[in-house]
């Protein structure tokens, strides 16, 4: 199986954040920190960094994101540890609905 190419998004973060944003450094060292960087982390850098947009930028971000099965079952534990229905954890993490069906009959 053929290893699919991933921006390093460690460096890009990083490099963000040492030339604009060096205020919010202690704040995303955590992060940075990891390893491996998940979909979910990608994202939580991002709004710590830029902050939260308005909903049309939202709206169409979310459709260029794409999740891993390892990122998909963290969404779902998050979803039975918080005792959360669909709708709840697609508006938490920016989903659709439809989405969260599919995960969940194709996961659990």
């Amino acid at each position: 199986m053929k290893k699919q190419n991933q921006p390093n998004y460690k460096r890009i973060y990083s490099d963000i954040i040492d030339q604009r944003f060096p205020h919010k450094k202690a704040e995303c060292e955590k992060i940075l920190g990891k390893k491996i960087l998940s979909a979910m982390d990608i994202t939580d850098l991002n709004n710590r960094i830029f902050g939260t947009k308005n909903k049309d930028a939202k709206k169409i971000n979310q459709k260029l994101r794409s999740y891993n099965e390892t990122d998909i079952m963290r969404i779902l534990d998050y979803q039975k540890n918080h005792r959360m229905n669909n709708l709840q954890v697609a508006e938490h993490f920016g989903l659709s609905r439809n989405t969260m069906t599919k995960w969940r009959r194709m996961f659990q």
